[in-house]
């Protein structure tokens, strides 16, 4: 079968799927739209918001996830923040320094910052926080460099600690969510409990969670930044794509994260909405698990590569939005080679490596990806470029928290998300999710894979400064992982959200989170 036969009935296939997967209706439309009727139009304090999948927690250092940042990003503070050009300024602390030699920091605390609890944050707190994340394996490829036996803290406002060794990108990476600084008696005293009852110094504060339902958010009045205009914060999990459309068209929601390319049009037409968009920093991968037979053999992995059209896979579901991916590095992160290219679809080559690693006949194996409806539409294209050269590939739709669990036990064959660099820095791009010291972890490593080569790399690129040989580095790394196939890269993405016409105030990031404390209504 020709390229655009096979494209054409794979496509046919996802359409039947997507039209099916829409009749379906989210079961909470009539209530809620009951309910924002009361707040609508000018001087309107709630918000509520359509996200696709749940948090997984709501402890800063236990997850790296963007739907649990998402929640967190309104709750904590962080010791920095990086503005809209990706610059670090200060955020909880009042000041900061960096010794000359890039191992010493120094903040200048806040003085009167409140937890949501009233108690005062201190030096004690910041501390307690900083060693939570440097020994936390969800967020040590950000916090791990901290050396935990270094910390001082003169006065109950003044933090001095140190690092291994010099990070050029560990600044940046105080402002993830990961950083957000807790009370250092309320999660001694709640223990495992603590992400059902988290307490943090952000604008708004926790009142309650329906796992994979809503989470609510209050406004906390002894905030120390800028009062919030808005009261109340709602969250609601819709998974499905159009439903989330249909809730922002009919009132239920004020704002729709994810909308989909089949609903985008419907969005931009509606008078009474608005559609935001912005190139992000994800990259939609399709991550081999690299020590599980066949993955483990390199030849195996590049020939699956070479079985997928991606540019064609991209086209067909994405529609414009983002573009397909060429490499690990996101084209609006530092250090993008804009050398690469998409990598080439060639089927007879994949027969070739295929028969020289012994799988001529083909394997079976099973592609694990969450419920939002452009990736299974990707893995259901895969499916049919893959029969081709004799592979068959079920796909395994998992609710998200349930994908992360699977991936964090290395009990995929293949797992399909997106990585999404968080800070400017390309360290956040490449090394968590390919450093060998996540590998067999509960990391951020879910290909499970590990190259001596690729570890000197990462390792070196971290450590140098900004500069032309830092520059270098990096597009070593990116042929060295385009080399050793663990990724076939899909897409990168766009933020891409719905809100109704007279919401104001907010500012996307390409993070994959975003702040939504400024928001108001005209």
């Amino acid at each position: 079968m020709n390229k655009k036969k096979l494209l054409a009935l794979a496509l046919s296939t996802v359409m039947a799927v997507t039209m099916l997967a829409g009749c379906g209706g989210s079961g909470s439309s009539e209530d809620s739209t009951g309910a924002a009727a009361e707040g609508s139009g000018s001087g309107q304090d709630t918000l509520t918001v359509a996200m696709s999948s749940d948090a997984t927690s709501l402890d800063p250092v236990a997850v790296n996830n963007v739907y649990s940042s998402n929640i967190m990003q309104q709750m904590y503070s962080t010791l920095v923040n990086l503005d809209e050009d990706g610059n670090v300024v200060p955020n909880l602390a009042e000041s900061y320094e960096v010794s000359d030699d890039g191992l010493t920091y120094t903040f200048k605390l806040k003085q009167g910052v409140k937890f949501h609890n009233g108690d005062e944050m201190k030096a004690s707190d910041v501390v307690f926080s900083l060693k939570r994340a440097q020994a936390a394996a969800a967020v040590s490829h950000i916090f791990g460099d901290i050396d935990p036996d270094s910390f001082e803290t003169p006065d109950d406002y003044t933090v001095t600690f140190k690092t291994n060794v010099a990070n050029t990108g560990f600044i940046f990476g105080l402002a993830h969510t990961g950083g957000g600084i807790v009370s250092e008696k309320v999660v001694t005293e709640a223990g495992d409990n603590y992400t059902n009852e988290p307490i943090g110094t952000g604008p708004f504060k926790f009142v309650s969670w329906s796992k994979n339902d809503t989470i609510e958010l209050e406004r906390f009045d002894d905030y120390f930044g800028e009062a919030p205009v808005l009261k109340t914060m709602t969250f609601k999990i819709i998974t499905e794509a159009t439903n989330r459309a249909i809730e922002l068209e009919s009132g239920g929601v004020d704002m729709a994260f994810d909308i989909s390319t089949n609903d985008i049009s419907r969005v931009e037409e509606n008078s009474e909405l608005q559609l935001v968009r912005m190139v992000d920093n994800q990259t939609t991968f399709f991550a081999f698990n690299c020590e599980k037979e066949p993955f483990n053999d390199q030849r195996v992995r590049q020939a699956i590569a070479y079985a997928i059209d991606t540019t064609g896979v991209v086209d067909a579901v994405w529609r414009g939005v983002g573009q397909a991916a060429v490499g690990p590095i996101a084209p609006n992160v530092k250090y993008f080679d804009d050398s690469l290219t998409a990598h080439e679809y060639n089927v007879e080559k994949a027969k070739e490596l295929l028969a020289e690693a012994g799988y001529e006949n083909g394997f079976t194996f099973t592609i694990s990806t969450n419920e939002r409806q452009e990736r299974i539409d990707m893995a259901t294209i895969i499916q049919s470029q893959l029969k081709e050269v004799g592979i068959t590939a079920e796909i395994e739709v998992l609710e998200w928290g349930a994908l992360l669990e699977k991936a964090g036990n290395r009990e995929q064959d293949v797992m399909m998300a997106g990585w999404t660099c968080q800070t400017p820095d390309p360290d956040m791009a490449v090394y968590a999710p390919f450093h060998s010291q996540k590998n067999g972890q509960v990391g951020n490593n879910y290909a499970n894979f590990g190259s001596e080569t690729v570890d000197a790399l990462l390792e070196q690129g971290r450590t140098t400064v900004d500069s032309d040989e830092r520059e270098q580095i990096y597009h070593d790394i990116q042929a060295a992982i385009n080399e050793e196939c663990p990724w076939v890269y899909l897409n990168n993405g766009e933020v891409v959200v719905g809100a109704k016409a007279n919401l104001t105030g907010f500012t996307p990031t390409p993070y994959g989170y975003h702040s939504l404390y400024n928001i108001s209504f005209k």
